[in-house]
């Protein structure tokens, strides 16, 4: 019996042992398999930002030494008017464009949620515009909104309406870039609506309509609640998506008129590389970053408030 006892404790031991060196031959492939991943990071992000971080303390033009410079910087972006008015551009475009994506694509996943003939034409025909170039969707749109001959006042002279110069007006020129926006950005959001709608049990739906639910009931105390997951999602990414716009700032209106449509990636490309401002892009692009992550946080915690409620 005691043998017996020796026998199988020794079979336990050698059985963790091979199962340590599984975990550790393991553990060496994982990462071993992320390694390329990791040093392209540091290589291609981690040490670029780290650079740009000390750049903002410095003043330099590329084709001289680094002079160092402190919060010069930063103290000069406070007086900055030109910067402040592409924070308040942004500002105002972040409030136009989150809450019209969002509710655009649920209203398109919605009608688009259904077993009827031609559906999926559908969904390709809106996700397309979100496989086109910025730039190239921007040149087509500028042509769309041509005061003269645009596609856009054509149909408004129809109907009686003289439109605007779009893009050589302060008052539509943001608006024009909201619309392009939401014309590429719409499809991608309406497919992971659906991904979300698809993801609600039917069983919910039926129950309530056994208890007498009527469609918008089932929409605000079902659909709605099951969303929520992904409308913070889509908020979030399509929030640090708006702080970060450029593309159709650069190529429809170069920031104008009059500074209506600059913002602050637009700016920072502009001071960087056209004034040669190094230092002083680099301390705009930390703070954009540490407003996009306040903004970022600040929804964080509000979400997980409301879940903990």
């Amino acid at each position: 019996m005691l043998l017996t006892y020796a026998t199988a404790h020794a079979d336990k031991r050698t059985k963790a042992g091979k199962s340590h060196k599984l975990g550790y031959y393991q553990a060496i492939m994982g990462y071993l398999f992320i390694a390329p991943s990791v040093v392209l990071f540091i290589i291609f992000t981690g040490i670029p930002i780290i650079n740009a971080f000390y750049l903002s303390f410095t003043n330099y033009d590329v084709l001289s030494t680094a002079e160092w410079v402190g919060l010069r910087n930063y103290k000069k972006l406070l007086g900055d008017e030109i910067f402040l008015t592409s924070l308040k551009n942004i500002l105002f475009y972040v409030a136009m464009y989150v809450p019209l994506m969002i509710i655009c694509s649920l209203v398109i996943a919605l009608a688009l949620n259904r077993k009827l003939p031609g559906t999926n034409l559908f969904r390709t025909v809106y996700y397309i515009p979100g496989l086109t170039s910025s730039i190239a969707a921007s040149t087509v749109w500028m042509w769309i909104l041509n005061p003269e001959y645009g596609l856009l006042n054509q149909i408004l002279s129809y109907v009686g309406i003289v439109g605007p110069a779009w893009l050589a007006n302060t008052s539509t020129a943001m608006i024009s870039i909201v619309m392009v926006t939401l014309w590429q950005g719409i499809g991608g959001n309406m497919v992971i609506y659906l991904a979300g709608l698809q993801g609600i049990p039917n069983i919910l739906y039926e129950s309530a309509k056994l208890d007498g639910a009527n469609k918008w009931q089932l929409f605000f105390y079902i659909t709605l609640p099951g969303l929520r997951p992904t409308t913070f999602f889509i908020f979030i990414m399509s929030m640090i998506g708006s702080f970060q716009l450029f593309d159709q700032a650069f190529a429809m209106t170069q920031g104008g008129p009059g500074y209506a449509t600059t913002t602050p990636v637009y700016l920072i490309y502009n001071e960087g590389f056209n004034q040669l401002n190094m230092g002083y892009a680099s301390a705009m692009a930390f703070v954009l970053f540490v407003i996009i992550l306040a903004f970022s946080f600040l929804n964080f915690r509000l979400n997980s408030s409301e879940q903990e409620g």
